[in-house]
Order: C-alpha cells, then sequence, then structure tokens
C-alpha cells in the first residue's frame, strides 16, 4: 500500500491586536521550526505582524491556529488568512523578515 502524498499550502497571515514587542515574530519562528513549515515572518509599520507559512497543510493549519494565541503576552484580536500559491523555490526554514 503506498501513502498518499501529502498536500502542501501556502497562506499568507496577518496578526491583529497586541502583537509587536511581546516576542510574537521569535515565538512563531519557534513554534514553525517544530511544525516543520517553512516561510517568514514580520513586523508591519501599521503595528500587525506577517507571516507566509508553508508546508504540510496539517501543519500550516496547526501553526494557524498557534497564531490566534501567540505567545503569553500577545493580546491578538483577529488573524486574517489568504490562501497564495505555493513558492516552492523559498527558503527552507521560517525566518525573521525586516520591517515593511
Amino acid at each position: 500500500m503506498t501513502a498518499a502524498p501529502t498536500l502542501t499550502i501556502t497562506r499568507l497571515l496577518r496578526i491583529h491586536g497586541q502583537v509587536q514587542g511581546v516576542y510574537y515574530r521569535q515565538s512563531m519562528i519557534e513554534a514553525a521550526s517544530r511544525l516543520g513549515v517553512r516561510g517568514w515572518v514580520r513586523n508591519r509599520l501599521d503595528g500587525t505582524v506577517e507571516a507566509l507559512a508553508s508546508g504540510p497543510a496539517e501543519a500550516v493549519q496547526a501553526l494557524i491556529a498557534w497564531a490566534h494565541d501567540g505567545p503569553p503576552a500577545a493580546r491578538v484580536q483577529r488573524v486574517q488568512v489568504e490562501e497564495m500559491a505555493i513558492d516552492e523555490e523559498s527558503a527552507p526554514g521560517f525566518h525573521r523578515r525586516e520591517t515593511v
């Protein structure tokens, strides 16, 4: 019996609330690394945090669920999730990007 291929998805997240200055980005990097999700996270000048997550559907969904809470000091109001095309050429791992 052959295992079914793993569905890979990519999602763009925009996290609103008290999410800057509370260790949110580093906590997301750690969560994504544990889950095997690749992508990036960055602060935005409007006070939100933006992240691109790509990987097995279950792992990406688990990271999205994590994003609704974040680290203990965060106060997440909402998480916007947008479907994105899979970027097979993105760098491995999950990293921080510069603020935009």
